[in-house]
């Protein structure tokens, strides 16, 4: 055989596997690696962080690789999501994301990324209601006596949140649209801090996650008023909803989801979405979430990537119907 031809067939022999695996490396299949998972909040920043931190160990049993959390926060979570937009599209770089990154573009001004064009949607891992809480030296008991009591303060009471377009942050926006009183915003890094706050009385009031809300309650450090989903609470069945408790048709659930970067292989994608699910289905890790007031969800790929579009739409005719603007 001339030397060009035996040149030629290997050169395409090398090429192949190459070619084959998407150019991961010859022989590389996902995970061959440690994977990063971005958590856009601060560590300990409510329930996204310890479900980011439940899935992360699940994970890495499950694909034999360790699974680093990689805690990113700042600007309502666009610094870690614009981190992994623009990280290698390998499956390397993962992110937990959550409400905020969906109505980012509308609460920000300005935009170092798109999150409906740059991130892909895996699967969502849990759906959550949160708890409004206030501190224990407000003169309220109920819903009905809180909305009252805030109308009566005429906007001098405060709130936190972990940041402007967290999902505590749009929970409040909704109530003072719905109950129609006003409220001033105090943003922080994230829920945990936000919470230290209330409960030292710095702050009168938040709508937060059940996980970071309850041990407070419980101890007697804040008061719970009630919760956020239509139907009440398993782990607090004694506490009304708000709609049913002054604000009818009140409702908003917290979710969390796993998302890649633009451009991550469909076979690299699928393969952690079926770990995923895997993993969201199982009998531990549904304990795990219920005993934090969460469901575990695992649903597939297109119906997770069709809830994050309707949840933009939603949530982009609820602001500009409310008028909250940009910042």
């Amino acid at each position: 055989m001339p030397i060009l031809a035996r040149r030629s067939l290997l050169a395409a022999a090398t090429a192949a596997p190459f070619l084959l695996t998407g150019g991961r490396g010859f022989g590389q299949a996902w995970p061959a690696r440690p994977i990063r998972y971005v958590v856009p909040f601060a560590a300990g920043a409510g329930i996204l962080d310890i479900m980011a931190r439940i899935v992360a160990q699940h994970l890495s049993e499950t694909i034999g690789q360790q699974v680093v959390v990689d805690n990113r926060p700042g600007a309502g979570g666009n610094v870690g999501a614009d981190i992994v937009a623009k990280a290698a599209p390998d499956g390397y770089t993962i992110m937990m994301g959550n409400t905020a990154l969906v109505v980012a573009p509308n609460l920000f001004a300005h935009m170092t990324f798109d999150p409906m064009t740059d991130l892909v949607p895996v699967t969502m891992v849990n759906s959550a209601p949160l708890m409004l809480v206030v501190h224990p030296s407000l003169p309220v008991k109920t819903v009905t006596e809180f909305v009252a009591y805030a109308k009566q303060q005429g906007g001098k009471l405060n709130y936190g949140s972990g940041g402007i377009g967290t999902t505590p942050f749009l929970a409040v926006e909704l109530l003072k649209s719905m109950a129609g009183f006003d409220a001033v915003h105090v943003p922080y890094k994230g829920g945990a801090p936000a919470l230290a706050d209330l409960v030292a009385g710095q702050i009168a009031f938040m709508i937060e996650n059940v996980p970071g809300t309850l041990p407070f309650v419980k101890d007697g450090k804040l008061r719970a008023l009630g919760i956020s989903s239509a139907k009440r609470l398993p782990l607090v069945p004694d506490l009304p909803t708000i709609q049913e408790a002054g604000v009818p048709g009140y409702e908003m659930i917290g979710w969390n989801g796993i998302f890649v970067p633009k451009g991550t292989p469909a076979d690299v994608q699928a393969k952690l979405h079926d770990a995923l699910a895997k993993i969201l289905k199982s009998d531990a890790a549904k304990k795990q979430l219920a005993d934090l007031g969460a469901e575990a969800i695992g649903n597939p790929q297109p119906e997770f990537a069709a809830f994050v579009k309707q949840e933009s739409t939603r949530w982009s005719k609820i602001i500009r119907e409310k008028g909250i603007k940009p910042e």
